[in-house]
């Protein structure tokens, strides 16, 4: 049986045998064809293939299906496949709209771990493969030693040569496994130059040690490793050629001498682009040419006269100049690297679905990883990142550079409260950070291509330095490192974090890891002045802090999780709810976010992620519980402590020996419910009774229900011995209640001596970031931020906006244990990830895990109650608050509003889900009905793959 060398040998020969000599010189020949010009440009890259016999064509500008379309039709008129290359170095759209880019070179230098830059060679092959490209002119090896290198810059993997070897040798082989040809280039070294070789001949003036062990080590290891071809650059290298200004890539001495014999390169050899200055003006079109051929490349990329240097080749094959043995030499070369890309047995691309292709998921997910592990800290005096201690906090963002920003400082407001303080004058500017303690500052430049402008203005330079005199800065620098060469970065910055590029990923990336929610992990891969030599990078913690990022990175699938998108829609067009906020989060990363519909139904307002939902009932678990969890913890409670004991009121009433673990069980023998608030309606009218309420504040009656409705300021006394005197049910099972969480108000806030308002504000909100989970919304937040409940036309008269739903806690002036807290999604998010990491988050322990677990335990399942302390169990039967696919290690709670929270210790999962269902009535059940919180539920749990 054949081997695969002898199948390859026979086809290369069957094919060069059957050559006429125009055809053989054709095949040297690698013409660019653009997919967005004119027909009459196309057809004449067809009349060159068709009558030149070209044995290749390299692409650039258009769109990936023209190109796709194009490459077909230049394929068909090929006597001969065409070997077909382009310059995608980041990727396709490096050259391509409608196709992804990855991280430039410069950024993955950065990153420790080779694998990850492997990765990015594959998914650029990938890529290239799907669109015909067989041939990527990449990886760049020049190692960039010059900062004021006007071409390579953030085409390099940096200034050390181990580190640009190493990213490159990753990179050549994620792409060569999927059997794309690799291209190191530009031979010798276009590193170490000031000009560019497009518009004239640079100048590399080394000696040739150093040359050999600088600039041509990456060769050295790379050729060791297979590498496929080399493209040689347009150079004048006194070092190693003696002919002045000759250009590197028409050197014997360079490409045969050095390449081909002392490096031992049996690879395809590729000039760069001969219409480059660096060549065009050393000699004509045709003589350029047949120069590049004798000096030893086998492949003449885009040459400007493909009939006259063919021509000009077989006159000097004719003449000797050329033997038949050079000729072959070349060609079977690349006719072997034909076949090595399956061109033996070709077919044609297919076009359906292309874009897709191009644009999966999986390009999003390692995008998200690849800049993940390229941030870099280069300076961190006091530990000032990540940013610890909120509540001590007060953090101003101010903008500098000339591109958009907006990414970065919405993901830092995700954390807690960022504010943008802007001014056109420096001492204004200056007066406004006052009354700030720490400012980030933001440099953004243009993420167009990676040879955009990247310096301060000196207008900048002055006002970084004067932020920086005057405040605790944090610099972000979205752009090259190159950047710091100006700034004299020792003046007065605690700490520097280098994101490279300005994406909308990078920017939310270092927001997460000024925050603590991710780490830094990279290095500089160039110098940024003395004080940041090459490799600088400090580690930070990670402080537990959610992150966000994509389904895909922590297990999850986002086609499956899609569908929920499905059941928000049904849910709004069929009037569960005018509008919903749904979050999921696994493994600390918030995956998914949706705020859909509007506050009302007269859809005036679409619901935004910074608007704030009446909660309901997860008050309980989310703000009077970790209250009650901090002083069990703290050994000041425990679960067996009576009530007796708690409120000494209680001593000789029929509920003085009932403990804390029972009470918030549900397994006590409660009511489920008073309705304390009737009880102050005057029997005639059936309205608010004089005796209680006014409309307007005055003493006595401070205590505000609703908009112009204020109560009397004794009722909460008269609630809670309204309570004490309340019979028990006469059997003991499980019946909710919400009387508990009036009592533990009242215990909290008499041994406190301050409000629960403020008890969850300082114990928890403040710390955790929550900066959108509050009582008292119309106190902190617009009356339009708040979504309405329901139009209560029985009591107050109204439409609760901003005041709580619940009658019992708008009785206590909208503070109540059990009801009362407005929030949002992704506030609601951060206390349940609390829980899930055992009592801590953002660096602080609010409580053992130990006391999570004791709180999380169904202490009576045996008894038919499903119950935690405090907190909802699934259920126990077929019937429950889940959709029966959650592990019972999990917990959470259901809101009257229509709210719920979950999470799984087992899974990693936090779900939220907002809406307002009750508006404009309480009477609207088509949410529960339905189960639309559990079908959403048992989606998530789909969506793991397994």
């Amino acid at each position: 049986m054949a081997t695969d060398y002898q199948l390859q040998r026979e086809w290369v020969d069957s094919i060069y045998n059957q050559m006429s000599l125009e055809e053989k010189v054709g095949q040297l020949f690698m013409v660019d064809a653009y997919s967005n010009q004119s027909k009459a440009l196309t057809d004449k890259v067809k009349e060159l293939i068709e009558k030149h016999h070209v044995g290749g064509v390299i692409f650039s500008k258009g769109g990936p299906l023209r190109q796709a379309k194009l490459n077909n039709e230049f394929q068909e008129v090929s006597k001969v496949p065409l070997l077909v290359g382009m310059d995608a170095e980041w990727g396709l759209a490096m050259r391509l709209d409608s196709t992804f880019a990855f991280p430039w070179n410069m950024t993955l230098g950065a990153i420790r771990d080779p694998k990850l830059v492997e990765e990015a060679g594959a998914a650029i092959a990938k890529h290239s493969k799907r669109i015909g490209v067989h041939l990527n002119f990449a990886p760049v090896v020049d190692i960039n030693t010059n900062p004021d290198n006007p071409i390579i810059g953030n085409r390099s993997f940096g200034e050390d040569r181990d580190n640009v070897t190493a990213k490159a040798l990753a990179f050549m082989k994620g792409m060569q496994r999927e059997n794309v040809l690799s291209s190191a280039k530009h031979f010798p070294g276009h590193g170490d130059t000031s000009s560019d070789s497009h518009k004239t001949l640079p100048t590399v003036g080394f000696s040739k040690g150093r040359l050999d062990s600088i600039e041509l080590y990456p060769y050295r290891r790379l050729i060791e490793e297979g590498l496929s071809s080399v493209m040689v650059g347009h150079l004048n290298v006194p070092g190693l050629e003696q002919n002045q200004n000759l250009p590197s890539s028409i050197s014997k001495t360079i490409v045969t001498d050095l390449l081909k014999n002392e490096l031992d390169f049996h690879g395809l050899i590729i000039t760069d682009a001969l219409n480059m200055k660096g060549a065009s003006n050393h000699s004509a079109p045709g003589e350029i040419d047949l120069a590049a051929f004798l000096a030893g490349n086998d492949i003449l990329l885009i040459s400007e006269d493909v009939p006259k240097a063919s021509q000009r080749l077989i006159d000097a094959y004719s003449a000797g100049l050329i033997t038949e043995e050079r000729l072959k030499h070349s060609v079977r070369k690349i006719l072997f690297a034909k076949y090595k890309v399956g061109l033996n047995h070709y077919k044609p691309l297919r076009e359906s679905y292309l874009y897709g292709e191009l644009n999966s998921i999986t390009n999003d997910v390692l995008e998200h990883k690849l800049m993940e592990n390229a941030l870099t800290v280069i300076k961190n005096d006091r530990a000032v990142i990540p940013v610890k201690d909120l509540e001590k906090r007060k953090i101003a963002y101010v903008h500098f550079g000339d591109d958009d920003g907006t990414p970065f400082l919405d993901q830092l407001n995700r954390y807690t409260k960022v504010d943008r303080v802007e001014a056109d004058q420096l001492g204004d500017l200056l007066e406004e950070l006052e009354n700030y303690n720490l400012v980030v500052l933001g440099y953004h430049k243009s993420n167009a291509s990676p040879w955009s402008s990247y310096k301060f203005t000196n207008k900048e330079l002055v006002w970084l330095y004067e932020i920086a005199r005057k405040n605790r800065v944090i610099l972000n620098v979205f752009t090259r490192p190159y950047a710091l060469l100006d700034l004299e970065t020792n003046r007065n910055f605690e700490g520097i974090l280098m994101a490279y590029q300005n994406s909308p990923v990078a920017q939310e990336k270092a927001a997460q890891l000024v925050f603590g929610a991710i780490e830094a992990k990279g290095r500089l891969p160039v110098s940024a002045g003395k004080e940041f030599p090459e490799g600088t990078g400090f580690r930070t913690k990670n402080l537990n802090r959610l992150a966000y990022g994509l389904p895909e990175s922590v297990g999850m699938n986002s086609y499956k999780l899609s569908k929920i998108d499905s059941l928000i829609t049904v849910a709004i067009e069929k009037k569960m709810a005018p509008g919903m906020q749904v979050l999921i989060a696994r493994k600390g990363k918030v995956v998914y976010e949706r705020n859909a519909g509007y506050h009302t139904y007269e859809k005036e307002r679409p619901v935004s992620e910074n608007d704030v939902y009446d909660i309901a009932s997860l008050t309980k678990i989310l703000g009077t519980l970790p209250l009650v969890m901090e002083l069990v913890d703290q050994d000041e409670l425990d679960l067996n402590t009576l009530l007796s004991e708690m409120l000494p009121d209680f001593r000789n009433s029929n509920k003085e020996k009932i403990n804390l673990q029972q009470m918030l069980s549900h397994y006590a023998r409660l009511k489920p419910w008073i309705p304390f608030h009737r009880q102050t309606f005057d029997p005639a009218t059936k309205g608010p009774s004089f005796a209680y309420y006014r409309n307007e504040e005055e003493p006595g009656f401070n205590t505000r229900v609703a908009e112009d409705l204020y109560i009397r300021n004794d009722l909460r006394d008269s609630i809670i011995q309204v309570i004490r005197e309340s019979d028990l049910q006469s059997k003991l099972e499980y019946r909710y209640s919400d009387l508990p969480y009036y009592l533990l108000k009242d215990f909290l806030e008499n041994i406190y001596g301050t409000s629960l308002d403020y008890l969850t504000k300082d114990h928890f909100y403040n710390s955790l970031g929550a900066n959108y989970t509050t009582y008292l919304p119309l106190n902190h937040f617009p009356k339009e931020q708040i979504v309405p409940t329901e139009n209560d036309k029985l009591w107050r008269k109204q439409l609760l906006q901003g005041y709580v739903h619940d009658e019992g806690a708008a009785l206590m002036g909208g503070i109540g244990g059990h009801a009362g807290i407005f929030s949002n999604a992704n506030d609601v998010a951060k206390i349940m990830q609390m829980y899930l990491n055992g009592g801590s988050y953002g660096g602080k322990e609010y409580f053992s895990k130990e006391t999570v677990d004791k709180f999380n335990t169904c202490y009576y399942c045996d008894n038919d109650v499903r119950r935690g302390v405090g907190f909802d169990k699934p259920q126990l039967e077929k019937y429950g608050p889940t959709c029966g696919c959650v592990s019972m290690e999990s917990f959470g709670h259901s809101g009257f509003t229509g709210t719920l929270t979950w999470a799984d210790p087992e899974e990693e999962i936090v779900y939220v889900f907002l809406s307002n269902r009750i508006h404009p009535s309480a009477e609207n059940r088509k949410l529960i009905r339905e189960g639309i919180r559990t079908k959403i539920q048992e989606v998530i749990y789909e969506a793991i793959d397994q």
